[in-house]
């Protein structure tokens, strides 16, 4: 790893923290397409858990930031992870098998998936009062299990599986949702993080130049979506484009390699 691939590390962690805190969530699925294509790592399962680990430092960092504004349902959030944990590493497990360059054009399908999603209307609307019971539980340990094998799976936050999962199994309100989601997708990166550590497929100094620069990219972020709030379905549908471009790219590398 020479000076400039950490100089391009740190520069695309400040691009996936300042989408994060510009729209939320769904920033984190630019991180393996930069640690391949921008940064280049050569080994697409390298890029995988260092994204993982990064993913999970940054979503930690929000999730305290939630958590003071009292935007997270302990209890609930608390059964979608630990289902999820189960999930990531059987996830993360499978993708370690599966050959990098298939691995790739499946992240590319799904990031397709991922801004069509990210181009519907998030509602405010939902239940304040929620809480784990007797049919939200089961619920919530499904809808877990399955996100985080996804996320794991492919070395991602999964927040835009796991934001719609908790307010399918508990219909709390969006800002609920995504401050509770950031509990599951801090535990699904550490999950995975940890499985791909333990074959080596980790750079560690890649790493921490990319949360670096995530943390500062994260503040810019949150101070301009702030500032365009009016604006967030335009920012939305900007990144859902920037997301189905980089798709396609790596649909046409995936053929080029074949």
């Amino acid at each position: 790893m020479d000076f400039m691939q950490l100089v391009l590390g740190g520069l695309s962690g400040v691009l996936v923290g300042f989408t994060l805190g510009l729209v939320g969530g769904g920033g984190s699925i630019l991180a393996v397409p930069l640690m391949v294509y921008v940064v280049g790592v050569n080994n697409p399962h390298i890029a995988i858990g260092t994204s993982a680990l990064a993913v999970a430092a940054n979503a930690a960092m929000n999730l305290a930031n939630h958590a003071r504004r009292g935007n997270v349902r302990w209890d609930c959030a608390a059964v979608f992870a630990a289902a999820g944990v189960i999930g990531a590493y059987g996830g993360s497990t499978l993708g370690k098998a599966i050959d990098g360059q298939k691995l790739l054009f499946l992240f590319a399908l799904l990031m397709l998936v991922v801004g069509a999603l990210m181009l519907r209307g998030r509602g405010e609307g939902g239940k304040t009062d929620v809480r784990l019971d007797r049919t939200t539980g089961p619920r919530l340990a499904g809808l877990g299990g399955l996100a985080g094998a996804l996320s794991g799976f492919f070395g991602i936050g999964g927040g835009f599986l796991i934001v719609p999962g908790l307010i399918a199994a508990t219909r709390m309100p969006m800002l609920l949702a995504i401050g509770s989601s950031l509990v599951a997708v801090t535990a699904f990166g550490l999950t995975t993080a940890l499985n791909y550590g333990r074959s080596g497929l980790i750079d560690w100094t890649l790493a921490g130049v990319f949360i670096g620069g995530g943390l500062v990219g994260g503040l810019i972020g949150a101070s301009v979506a702030t500032r365009l709030a009016q604006s967030r379905g335009t920012l939305n549908t900007i990144f859902a484009s920037l997301v189905f471009v980089v798709a396609l790219y790596m649909l046409y590398q995936s053929f080029m390699a074949m």
